[in-house]
Order: structure tokens, then C-alpha cells, then sequence
């Protein structure tokens, strides 16, 4: 094996010396997606480029191959620049540009011709964007568009680091809303913790992704449900003239893509094009091969098709779903942590999938366009717990559960007078049902519900004073036929942003907002002698107050410090533990399946600095210091405790630099201050083993160590005539620092591996810090 490596890498080494060219194509277009004729295009700092045809179109041929910032410029709009873009001699994407008249706005960062980088008007603060080739080359990111959005200022890292949930802020994992080219997706993770978010492994292909953007506070009204985060993302449009395919193999997946036109004929286009994919997980191979006894398997498949009807229509219609399932292999020797892992994994059988179709009508009269959407989306969960794991025995837990939504959301965007006016609705129908079981805590039901929600949003921006004061102004309310949260004036949720620059190169910004989110479809559903017991539960509310500066420091660099106030209100609160689940839905399991009542409190607040380097002399980088504070009460609404993220402290740093002969080196360092956790209470999970039963009652009587890693990453790509080739080498954790880990627990045992009576719980000791090395490679052709 190593033999046949080594032959391709000297065989690829020796082609590299090739000097092949290639094209770069894409669209330039207006506001309303019309195309823009004769606008400029060109790579940074070389003579490449080209203008616009009847069609926006632009191809820019007899380009190397490398990394560039590709400009655009028109007259008398804004320009754009698109940030450390990679070329290949196959597989390169059309890159596309939306530009705006000089006296509007865009809701995504761009360069003006005045060389200031800015952000949209709605969300001023609190938002970073990241492009394709920034995700796909992420240090420690296994191609994971989740675990690389953890990475951005203000995320704090899950517990131990192992898993995808975002907790920003100082927030709770499920306050995050998670939107694809604008359809809402439930979860995006693979092993989903069902009424929370997150989950070991995102289900996203990079090879989709445009870009990721994350705004942490000043969310757009469009958006229902988010308390603390919303990530977007954009998918790029399959390619209209020719066919490619990619195929990637990393630490722990394989995954092929496929896009071209369809309906092509004669024409040098097609009015349809497609991109389509599926990936298959391999860890359940290697994990048999070292000897460990989890079987984590799973496929995830992805689609977007976009037809253009006319100049003035288009449809796209997208899909993404998985199918997971998690088993344990009790053969081999076992040892103490091992055997841990054997008793208390939970066996876990998922199915999710989304398709949506959205319509884009753009007037004619150039003064705006609407959007329509109609999605649904479905998530099936067989979660289930053992005695005895090894025979799937003594069954103590089972949660059989389907959730479904069918979706229609309706926005008009309209420009007069300066001002971008928006507006519109959304409609929700959704069904669920759930047969639980839990013989440890004595109660069983059998529940399905279904019911509408709805609501209603607008939002006006416009800018004042030759364009140095940005104000928007925005709400929505929303409500629904279950729960008592039918008065729409009682979730009502105005927001205000404000950015001012006082001084060239210079703003202050501020933004206030309240927010609301219905319970998960767990706690609604809940039921106990076949009565629902939450339905009178309210909707969670968080009202943010945000203050920054930021200094532009040129064209593709920027500096800044914000500080931020989250307060809560009506935080549900579980009867059973007395404690905020605010402080649960971390793990494998199941969040809200009990009694609450929404009596809790909550804050969080802190100071956040960042700077950003977007790709400038071969480098780019981002690093951001957050300070915080998280605290929620229970029933005593006077008492705050310190939630399980409250780690005070965390430092975030990513950067690459851009090597000649197609190298690059990139680095992802982050940290975390050690946050408390709930202590567990031995007795009871002496008796209740494998189930592990925690005292939150002492909840931050103790803290785990600080979260501290360091991942070092190496590209080298080739590029030939019908084929290009990254090949990358990676080293996780190479400081080899111990990540933090709640203490583990395992029942004693015999020589022959019977457990010993009286039952004895004994603490496992906590593993050193390990390296972890990966390769990989992607092929375009």
C-alpha cells in the first residue's frame, strides 16, 4: 500500500511540471437578477479578466491555475470582490456576483469601491461569512461544514470537542435555526439528539456549499424560532454548460458529486442544470479494525436542480437526507473503557430527509422580486437503551418517534425611494407522534399531535446621510393552534439595527431585538395518563442588546469589539431535576421527553473581540477572543447557577498561508476555560446501571479541565489537462493536549466478566491526550 503511494505521489510530482490553463466563468446581475452587460471582471493583481455579455455572462480563459480574489466592478454600483477563490483545471464553479446600485444595500459582505469592507444593514453586527475554499481546507474540519461554523468567534466547543452542537454565546445547543438557500433544515447532523441540535457529524457536502454565514445576534425577521444563532447556507447552482464530477475520500467518509446541464441541445447553456451527491461513512470498518466496540454507519445523499424559466422566473428545487444507524460489537477482548462504552452506548436507528421548491419572481419594472417556498421535512428516531447492551436485553428506554413539517413561506422584497422594503409570511403544518417507554423512571405513553403555526415579519432598511448612518427596522410575530401561544400580539418581536460611521474607516453599531421560539415537539407532546401536560407552555423569549466599533483597516482586513446582553424569559424548566434544560441536550439522548414548566431565567453577556484578514499576500486568517458569562435559574427565578457552557473564555484562531507550486499550510487553534458539569449521583447509578443518572442538585460543584487544540493541516494540489487533485495530510491535536471529559463510570467485574455483587461503581481514569494524523484527497474531472 504504501508502496503503490508513493509511486502516485512521484508519478503526480512529476506531472505538476505541466503548465495547463483553464477559464473562469460565472454571472454578474442587479438586485433583482437581471443581467448587467459589459461589467468587469478580473483577477487581483494579474491582466486576466473579461466583461459581461447579453446574459451577465463572463469567462475569463488563459488562467493558471491558483488561488486569486476575483474583483468586479460596474458603473455605477458597488464592487465586489470574491476572496481566495481556487482554480483547477476541472471542477472550477461559476462565480457569480449580485452587485447593487451605490445608494443600496446587499445582504452579504462585500468590498465597495470605496475599498471598505461592510455587512448587511438588517445585521450590521455579530455575522462572519465563509467561503467554499475557506471550509473545504479547514484545519481539524474533516470537511464538516458544522464543525468548521464552531470554529467562528463567540462558538464554544461541546464537551470533550466530539460533537457538532452550537453553542454561541453562552447559549443552549438548540437556540440555533439552520437554513439552506432559504429552506429551514430541522438538524443538519448526523445522530441528531432529537429536540435539541447538534450531533457528532455534520451531513453537509462542502462540494454544494457557496458560503456559510453565521449571525450570533440582530437576526433578519424572516427567520422563526432562533434564540441565539442563525446559519446559512448558500448552494451553489449546478454547472449550465458542461459536466464535472468530484470525489473525496477523508478520515472518515467517502463522498462523489455530480453536476451538469440538462436539456442542453445545441445550445452553449441549458435553462436546467443539476448537482447531486451522496456520501457513505466508513468508520464502522475502522473502528472494527482497532478493536472498538461502537458501529457508527451512515449515508447521506443531497440535490439541488435550478431551472430558468424566463429572464424574469426561476425554480430551484433541493433536497438532503440521511439515513443513520449506531450499534455496538461486543466481540474481541473487552477492556474497563471499553466495556464502559459497550454497557451505556444507546442503539440509535434515524432517517431524515427535506425537498424543498422555491420560486423567484422578479418584476419587470426592476423594483424588486418574491420568493415562495413550500418544504417538508421529516426526521424518524428508534432510540433505545439495554441492560444488557452485548444481547439487547432487559430493555429499560425506547423513544419510536416521527416529526414532520410541510412548510410554505412567502416574502416581497421591494425598493423605492431608498428604502428595501420586505415583507411576507410563513404557514406550517406539523405532525408527531412517539411511543416511550422508560421503566427506570416508571412511566410509558403513547402520543400524536398535529397542529398549525404561522407568522407574519417586514423589515425597512434604508441609509441616511451620504450613506454614513444605516437603519433597519424590523418584527414578526408568530403563533399556532396547539399551545396558548394563539395570541399573536404576545410574540410580538420588534428589532432595531443602527450603524454609524462617525469617522472614515470608523462605525459604531448597536442593535436591540427580541426573539421567541415554540418548544421542541418533545415537550408538547409529552404526555402523562393521556394528558398533555406542556401544552400551557409558553414560548421561550431572549431580548439581545448589542453595542461594537469596528475599524476597516483596507480592502480585505477588519478589526472590531462588540458587547453583548442576552436576557431570557420563560425558560422551560424541567419538574423532575429542577434545573433549566437549558443545561441539557448535549448527548446522545433525547431532550424534553418529561414535565416542565416555563418559570426559568436566563442571561448571558460579554465582550467579544475579532479580527479578520480576508486572503491578502498569500495569507488569511480570523482571530477572536470571547469573555462571557451564562447563567439560568430554576424554579427560584432569584438564583442564578452557571450553566454547563459558561467557560468564560474562549480563543479562536484560524489562518493559512498560500505557498508557490500549489502548497498550502493552515492552522485552527481553539480554547475554552473550564466550564462546570453536573457531578454524577453514584447510588442511584449504582443500582440503575448502565443508566447514568446525574445530581443536579450539585450542578458546578465541579469543572472540567480547559479545552485547548491545536490542528495543522497540509495541502499540495496538481492540476492537468482532465484532472486536478488535492491531497491533504492533517495532524488533530498535535500539541497532544487532554481533552476535557465528564467523569466515566463502569460496574464491576469478574475475570469471566460477570458483574460482582454487591454491585461496585468504579470511576475509569481519564485518558491522556492523543494526536490524531489523517490523509485525504479530492478529485475533480
Amino acid at each position: 500500500m504504501k508502496k503503490h503511494i508513493i509511486i502516485l505521489f512521484l508519478f503526480l510530482s512529476f506531472n505538476s511540471f505541466t503548465q495547463v490553463k483553464t477559464e473562469i466563468t460565472g454571472y454578474v446581475k442587479d438586485k433583482t437578477d437581471l443581467p448587467l452587460i459589459g461589467a468587469s471582471v478580473y483577477l487581483e493583481n494579474t491582466t486576466n479578466g473579461a466583461t459581461t455579455d447579453a446574459n451577465g455572462y463572463y469567462s475569463i480563459t488563459n488562467v493558471t491555475p491558483n488561488t486569486y480574489n476575483l474583483v468586479v466592478s460596474y458603473l455605477g454600483y458597488d464592487g465586489q470582490t470574491r476572496y481566495n477563490i481556487e482554480v483547477k483545471s476541472v471542477g472550477n464553479q461559476l462565480y457569480n456576483f449580485i452587485l447593487l446600485e451605490q445608494n443600496q444595500n446587499l445582504s452579504e459582505i462585500v468590498v465597495s469601491n470605496k475599498n471598505k469592507v461592510t455587512r448587511p444593514r438588517e445585521t450590521p453586527l455579530s455575522t462572519q461569512t465563509l467561503s467554499a475554499v475557506e471550509i473545504a481546507t479547514y484545519p481539524g474540519g474533516n470537511n464538516d461544514v458544522v464543525r468548521v461554523a464552531q470554529s467562528l468567534p463567540g462558538i464554544s466547543p461541546s464537551t470533550g470537542g466530539f460533537r457538532n452542537d452550537l453553542i454561541i454565546r453562552g447559549g443552549a445547543p438548540n437556540e440555533a435555526v439552520y437554513y439552506l438557500d432559504g429552506v429551514e433544515i430541522p438538524n443538519i447532523n448526523h445522530f441528531s439528539t432529537q429536540g435539541s441540535s447538534g450531533g457528532p457529524v455534520g451531513m453537509l457536502n462542502v462540494s454544494f456549499i457557496d458560503d456559510v454565514s453565521l449571525a450570533t445576534s440582530a437576526f433578519g425577521s424572516q427567520y422563526d424560532n432562533p434564540l441565539s444563532g442563525v446559519l446559512q447556507f448558500s448552494q451553489r447552482e449546478g454547472n449550465n454548460r458542461k459536466h464535472n464530477t468530484n470525489f473525496r475520500l477523508s478520515a472518515s467518509e467517502a463522498a462523489i458529486t455530480h453536476e451538469g446541464p440538462l436539456f442542453k441541445g445545441k445550445n452553449k447553456e441549458s435553462k436546467t442544470s443539476y448537482i447531486i451527491s451522496a456520501r457513505r461513512s466508513y468508520l464502522q470498518f475502522l473502528f472494527k479494525m482497532i478493536g472498538l466496540p461502537i458501529r457508527p454507519d451512515y449515508w447521506d445523499y443531497q440535490y439541488k436542480i435550478t431551472h430558468k424559466i424566463d429572464k424574469y422566473n426561476t425554480l430551484n428545487l433541493i433536497g438532503l437526507g440521511s439515513i443513520d444507524e449506531f450499534e455496538i460489537d461486543a466481540s474481541g477482548t473487552i477492556d474497563e473503557d471499553e466495556q464502559s462504552t459497550l454497557d451505556q452506548t444507546p442503539f440509535i436507528e434515524q432517517r431524515t430527509n427535506t425537498i424543498g421548491l422555491s420560486w423567484k419572481n422578479r418584476f419587470k419594472n426592476g423594483k424588486g422580486f418574491m420568493q415562495t417556498t413550500i418544504s417538508n421535512n421529516l426526521l424518524v428516531n428508534d432510540f433505545s437503551r439495554y441492560k444488557d447492551n452485548e444481547n439487547q436485553k432487559d430493555l429499560y428506554f425506547k423513544n419510536d418517534s416521527r416529526e414532520m413539517e410541510t412548510k410554505l413561506r412567502y416574502s416581497l422584497t421591494y425598493y423605492t425611494k431608498d428604502w428595501r422594503l420586505v415583507g411576507g409570511f410563513n404557514t406550517q403544518r406539523s405532525d408527531y407522534k412517539n411511543k416511550t417507554i422508560d421503566t427506570n423512571e416508571g412511566f410509558q405513553y403513547n402520543t400524536k399531535i398535529n397542529f398549525m403555526k404561522y407568522g407574519l415579519f417586514a423589515n425597512a432598511t434604508k441609509s441616511f446621510f451620504d450613506q454614513r448612518l444605516d437603519f433597519s427596522f424590523g418584527f414578526r410575530t408568530d403563533g399556532d393552534s396547539f399551545t396558548q401561544g394563539n395570541d399573536l400580539l404576545s410574540t410580538f418581536s420588534p428589532r432595531l439595527a443602527l450603524s454609524y460611521e462617525f469617522i472614515d474607516d470608523w462605525k459604531i453599531k448597536a442593535s436591540v431585538g427580541r426573539y421567541f421560539k415554540l418548544p421542541p415537539y418533545t415537550i408538547l407532546g409529552y404526555k402523562e395518563n393521556d394528558v398533555f401536560l406542556n401544552k400551557n407552555i409558553n414560548y421561550t423569549q431572549s431580548d439581545h442588546y448589542v453595542l461594537g466599533i469596528e475599524r476597516i483597516l483596507g480592502p480585505s482586513s477588519n478589526i472590531s469589539v462588540e458587547g453583548f446582553y442576552k436576557r431570557y424569559e420563560d425558560y422551560p424548566v424541567s419538574v423532575r431535576d429542577q434545573v433549566s434544560l437549558a443545561n441539557k441536550g448535549a448527548d446522545f439522548n433525547v431532550l424534553g421527553n418529561e414535565e416542565v414548566k416555563s418559570v426559568g431565567k436566563g442571561r448571558a453577556y460579554g465582550l467579544e473581540f475579532l479580527f479578520q484578514q480576508k486572503l491578502s499576500h498569500r495569507f488569511y486568517g480570523i482571530f477572536s477572543y470571547t469573555f462571557f458569562y451564562s447563567e439560568f435559574t430554576g424554579f427560584d427565578r432569584s438564583k442564578y447557577l452557571p450553566s454547563v457552557w459558561d467557560s468564560r473564555h474562549l480563543i479562536s484562531f484560524t489562518g493559512g498561508y498560500k505557498l508557490k507550486k500549489n502548497w498550502e499550510v493552515s492552522a485552527r487553534y481553539r480554547f475554552a476555560g473550564g466550564t462546570p458539569i453536573v457531578p454524577v449521583n453514584t447510588e442511584a447509578t449504582t443500582a440503575r446501571y448502565p443508566d447514568i443518572v446525574l445530581d443536579y442538585n450539585r450542578l458546578g460543584e465541579d469543572k472540567l479541565g480547559v479545552f485547548s487544540q491545536l490542528d495543522v493541516r497540509i495541502d499540495k494540489k496538481w492540476n492537468f489537462k482532465k484532472l486536478s487533485v488535492d491531497l491533504f495530510f492533517e495532524i488533530q491535536n498535535i500539541l497532544m493536549h487532554k481533552s476535557p471529559e465528564t467523569p466515566e463510570y463502569v460496574i464491576q467485574r469478574d475475570d469471566k466478566g460477570n458483574i460482582t455483587e454487591p454491585r461496585n461503581l468504579v470511576q475509569l481514569a481519564e485518558e491522556d491526550g492523543k494526536s490524531i494524523p489523517t490523509i485525504g484527497i479530492v478529485i475533480d474531472f
